[in-house]
C-alpha cells in the first residue's frame, strides 16, 4: 500500500507547533505536493527530522523573525494568542489559517471522509485508511497518529478519496464539508473549550449538517449522546453497535489476546465472519463503522475483510513495546477515563499473572473536571501508579495534581496498591517491582511513551 504526490499550489505556509502529530500530517501533506513549508517548534523530534528531510525549514524555539517570507501562518489552538509568531503574523497582516481550514484546503476536489468522536478516532481513521488503501483505491489520508501500514500519518493519493480525522476539541471540525463521516461517540471531553456539554452536543448536531449532498453519516448505537442528536437528524445515517437494535451489529465475539472474532449483521442479514487484528469490543465497534463504511462506497466485502485483518495499528494505540523474557511492556494513548477503562479491559484478556497501569494525566482541567471519574478507571489494573500531570501548555490549577488522581483512586478502592511518583521515577521503580508475567501498561497523551521505549529498552539488554 502506497500514497502518491499530489501536485500542488504555489503560497508558502508556516506552521506554529510544526511538529505536533496533527500539525505535521498537514505539513506532509502541503510537502508531499511541492508546496513550500517552513514551521516552529519547541524542540527536536523523529517528526522533525522526517518534515526537514521532506524539505521543510523548521526553527527550534518562537521568533518573530522565523516567519519571514510566509503568504501564510497555520496554527493550533494549542497556540496562544501571545506567541511572539501570532504578534508578528497580525504585525504584518499575514493571514492566520487555523490547521482545519488548513487541511479542508487541500481537501478540494476531494470526496471527503472524515472520522470524528471523543474516542477511537485514531484508530478509526486508521481502519477506514487501510480499507480504502487494500482495495486499490489510492486515498489521501490525514491521520491523529503514525499508522504502521503506510508508517506515516498522512499522504497524498491519486483517487478521489481523502480520510481524514477530524479533531472536534476546538470546534474546528465544522470546517469540513464530509460526504461521508463516522462518528465514534460523543463523551463529556474538551469542557475546557466547551465549558458546557450541552455546547459540546451543539458543536456535532452542526457537523451533522455540514454532510454533503448524497451523503451519508455512520453513528454508533451504543452511545446514548450520539444516538440523541442521529434522531433529529435529516440526513441519511446508518448506525452500527454491539446489540441488535443497530444497523450494522456483531453477534458471536471471540477476544483472543490482541486479535479478536466476529460476525456481522448488516439489516439482520449475515454479511460474513470478521478477524480484526485489534483487541477489545471497544475496537470492534470502531471496526464495525468502517465495514458500515465499506459497503456504502461499494467496496468488495474481501477486500473489506483483508484491510481489519491486516491492519497493524497505529503507534501508541495498544502499542506492544516489548513481548520478550517473560515480560510484556503496552504503550497506550488513552487520557480520558472513558479510554482508561476500555483500554484496561482490552488487556484483561491477555491474562497477564499482574497488570501494572503507569498513568501520566493529561492537562490540569481535564483532570479536575473529571476527577471523580478519573478514581473510578483503574478496576482491571492490579498495581497502579499515578504521575505528575502533562500540563500540555496549561497552566497549574491551585489544589490538582497527579496526588489528586492517587487519593481518588484509594478513596474508590481502599485496597489497591497505588502509588504517585513523578515520571522521572518510574523506570527505577518499575525495574524494582516487575516479576517475570507481568503487563506493564502505560497510559496517556504526554510523553510517558518515553519511559515505555526505556523500560522495553532495559529488560532487552538485562536479557
Amino acid at each position: 500500500m502506497r500514497c502518491e504526490n499530489k501536485p500542488g499550489f504555489t503560497k508558502h505556509y508556516y506552521f506554529i507547533g510544526i511538529g505536533g502529530i496533527g500539525m505535521s500530517a498537514i505539513a506532509r501533506l502541503f510537502l508531499n505536493s511541492n508546496i513550500k513549508v517552513s514551521g516552529s517548534d519547541l524542540k527536536e523530534s523523529k517528526i522533525i527530522d522526517e518534515l526537514k528531510n521532506l524539505g521543510a525549514q523548521i526553527f527550534i524555539g518562537h521568533n518573530p523573525g522565523n516567519i519571514k517570507g510566509a503568504d501564510l501562518i497555520v496554527y493550533s489552538s494549542a497556540v496562544r494568542d501571545d506567541n511572539p509568531e501570532i504578534v508578528e503574523a497580525k504585525k504584518l497582516k499575514i493571514p492566520l489559517m487555523k490547521r482545519a481550514q488548513a487541511l479542508a484546503e487541500l481537501m478540494q476536489d476531494k470526496i471527503v471522509i472524515t472520522v470524528t468522536g471523543s474516542h477511537g478516532k485514531t484508530t478509526t481513521t486508521s481502519l477506514a485508511s487501510c480499507l480504502l488503501l487494500s482495495a486499490g483505491l489510492s486515498p489521501s489520508v490525514a491521520i491523529g497518529g503514525v499508522l504502521k501500514n503506510i508508517d506515516t500519518n498522512a499522504c497524498f493519493g491519486k483517487g478521489d478519496f481523502f480520510v481524514a480525522e477530524a479533531d472536534e476539541s476546538d470546534g474546528s471540525f465544522l470546517f469540513y464539508q464530509p460526504k461521508y463521516s463516522i462518528i465514534t461517540n460523543i463523551d463529556y471531553e474538551h469542557l475546557d473549550y466547551y465549558k458546557e456539554f450541552q455546547n459540546e452536543l451543539v458543536a456535532f448536531r452542526d457537523f451533522l449538517r455540514q454532510t454533503r449532498e448524497g451523503g451519508c453519516i455512520f453513528g454508533c448505537d451504543d452511545d446514548v449522546n450520539l444516538k440523541a442528536i442521529l434522531k433529529d437528524c435529516s440526513v441519511r445515517y446508518q448506525t452500527f453497535g454491539l446489540t441488535d437494535s443497530a444497523d450494522i451489529f456483531a453477534k458471536n465475539i471471540y477476544l483472543d489476546g490482541l486479535k479478536s472474532e466476529f460476525d456481522c449483521f448488516c439489516k439482520n442479514k449475515f454479511v460474513g465472519r470478521f478477524n480484526l487484528a485489534l483487541a477489545g469490543t471497544h475496537n470492534i465497534s470502531n471496526a464495525l463503522s468502517v465495514i458500515a463504511l465499506g459497503l456504502e462506497i461499494g467496496i468488495d466485502l474481501r477486500h473489506i475483510k483483508n484491510a481489519l485483518l491486516n491492519y497493524k495499528g497505529a503507534c501508541r494505540r495498544l502499542d506492544v513495546k516489548l513481548d520478550a523474557l517473560g515480560y510484556l511492556v503496552i504503550d497506550d494513548y488513552a487520557h480520558h477515563p472513558t479510554e482508561l477503562k476500555a483500554t484496561l479491559l482490552a488487556v484483561k484478556n491477555l491474562k497477564a499473572k499482574r497488570v501494572i497501569a503507569v498513568f501520566q494525566p493529561h492537562r490540569f482541567s481535564r483532570t479536575k473536571l473529571l476527577l471523580d471519574e478519573f478514581g473510578r478507571s483503574f478496576d482491571n489494573a492490579d498495581y497502579i501508579i499515578v504521575t505528575d500531570i502533562y500540563a500540555a501548555g496549561e497552566p497549574a490549577i491551585c489544589g490538582i495534581s497527579g496526588m489528586s488522581i492517587y487519593e481518588k483512586i484509594k478513596d474508590y478502592a481502599p485496597d489497591k496498591e497505588v502509588i504517585f511518583m513523578h515520571k522521572d521515577q518510574t523506570l527505577a521503580h518499575l525495574l524494582k517491582i516487575m516479576k517475570s508475567g507481568d503487563l506493564v501498561l502505560f497510559l496517556g497523551a504526554g510523553d510517558i511513551v518515553k519511559v515505555s521505549d526505556e523500560l522495553a529498552g532495559e529488560i532487552k539488554r538485562k536479557g
